[in-house]
């Protein structure tokens, strides 16, 4: 696996793509590190809320999803949502090093004006099925893309990344009820379960344990794994039920807020949003590359 180049014209990015765990432990590692390098360059972003989801994302892009970055509307595409929407910095690397986009936007990042901003915009940005902003509605919007591709017959799957805070919206569940009454196969939530959300512990905040068996009493398959292997996360994505079965899944991935970086494992929430200054930011490029976490 290239960092760059992976796909030239309109190479369709089929499902089930060889790689190895290796390859996808590494693909993570390189995207903290590039996280790091955009925040860095607009001088405010979010770090630990999106290094939880590095793991998910790696795999999701580089094995799991059936794509054509170069023609990024192309109908049969698997789309996929970001419910937590501020974590689209760990989006912007990836589909660049895919070929939705030049390179240079990276720089660019935050800038006014720019295409990748803080939140996906589905307007500016190639390879965004939708907009992101406020939490807990993109669930209902997948549900809408996987009903549609169920009536016109299409096979292709919606996955939708949340967050576990984002269950705290009560729309996440008439989504869930719905996505269970229409039998939508097609359509696969994925909890970042990072145990915490704005206002602190998730479950302090307000209880939504337990997660999979809440998504299960609404009638979705539902199954729960360490989102920080990644063989559990290829192994859970592989698993998928064909996208003409009659369940949603739900995939809960335990994973840790501020994965990578011992200072923001330790407290999460000082760095939800915020800036490194020169020491701690080559202090987080080391314990990332030299993978002390």
């Amino acid at each position: 696996m290239t960092a760059q180049g992976t796909a030239p014209g309109d190479v369709e990015l089929g499902r089930g793509r060889a790689v190895t765990e290796e390859e996808m432990r590494e693909r993570a590692r390189w995207l903290r590190l590039e996280i790091l390098r955009v925040i860095q360059g607009a001088g405010l972003g979010h770090y630990s809320s999106t290094f939880s989801s590095a793991e998910l994302f790696s795999v999701l892009y580089y094995r799991t999803m059936r794509l054509r970055p170069q023609d990024p509307l192309w109908e049969e595409r698997d789309r996929f949502l970001l419910g937590k929407g501020h974590v689209a910095v760990g989006l912007w690397p990836i589909l660049a090093d895919l070929g939705y986009f030049p390179q240079s936007w990276l720089d660019d990042f935050g800038k006014l004006g720019a295409p990748l901003t803080d939140h996906p915009d589905m307007r500016t940005s190639p390879g965004i099925d939708f907009s992101a902003g406020a939490l807990g509605h993109n669930l209902s919007v997948g549900l809408g893309m996987a009903l549609a591709a169920r009536r016109l017959g299409r096979d292709h799957r919606t996955f939708v990344l949340m967050g576990d805070g984002e269950l705290h919206e009560g729309q996440v569940w008439e989504a869930a009820m719905a996505g269970s009454h229409y039998q939508l196969g097609n359509l696969i939530a994925v909890v970042d379960a990072n145990g915490s959300c704005g206002d602190g512990p998730t479950s302090s905040v307000m209880n939504i344990e337990p997660i999979a068996d809440r998504f299960a009493a609404f009638g979705w398959s539902a199954v729960e794994i360490d989102g920080h292997d990644v063989g559990a996360v290829m192994r859970a994505f592989d698993a998928l039920p064909p996208p003409d079965s009659d369940r949603p899944v739900c995939v809960v991935a335990r994973t840790l807020k501020g994965k990578g970086v011992s200072f923001m494992e330790a407290a999460p929430r000082d760095w939800h949003l915020g800036s490194l200054g020169p020491a701690d930011y080559e202090r987080a490029l080391d314990e990332i590359k030299q993978g002390v976490s």
